[in-house]
């Protein structure tokens, strides 16, 4: 049986994912989104692009509403799942896969999604060897009394942990 999984190379997924974000921006008037992936940590190969949306709370129903306008409208995109956290779609043959954040969710959900698995879940890992939780969903690191104590950057989460800071490409 056939793979339909893509294999880029990693200027190519940078081209697809600069593009994407070009046309949304040009047809939004801004663009609130982020590389995130692979890419972010620049992977020689990529197998999709992962990008995060970060609108504000007051407006976030009516932007989301807008961006899902402008990928169904576009014919070079093919909406395959839309829903109020993330969206799966394809660029030109390319999968991507979209995520929704408000500010407050914004650098924790750019964290996790940058990666890599494995630095997700040694971070997570320590998180919960403190009694703490880094929450998946973006909402940030609580400590073991459910308060929000790392969030409002990625290197905050980091410092928090008290994991020495990695750029992304160097999470694996």
């Amino acid at each position: 049986m056939p793979s339909n999984k893509v294999e880029l190379s990693l200027e190519d997924g940078m081209r697809i994912a600069g593009d994407f974000l070009y046309n949304i921006a040009f047809t939004m008037g801004t663009t609130a989104g982020r590389i995130a992936g692979s890419i972010r940590r620049r992977r020689p190969i990529v197998h999709d692009v992962d990008l995060v949306f970060r609108y504000l709370s007051d407006n976030f129903g009516q932007r989301m509403s807008e961006l899902k306008e402008i990928c169904y409208s576009m014919p070079s995109v093919e909406v395959n799942k839309w829903g109020p956290k993330l969206a799966a779609l394809t660029y030109w043959g390319v999968p991507i896969d979209l995520y929704f954040s408000t500010p407050e969710t914004f650098h924790t959900l750019l964290l996790i999604r940058t990666g890599s698995k494995e630095n997700n879940i040694r971070l997570a890992s320590i998180a919960k060897s403190k009694g703490w939780k880094l929450h998946a969903s973006g909402d940030g690191l609580f400590n073991e009394r459910g308060k929000r104590i790392a969030g409002d950057s990625e290197r905050s989460i980091y410092d928090a942990l008290g994991v020495p800071w990695q750029e992304p490409w160097e999470r694996g």
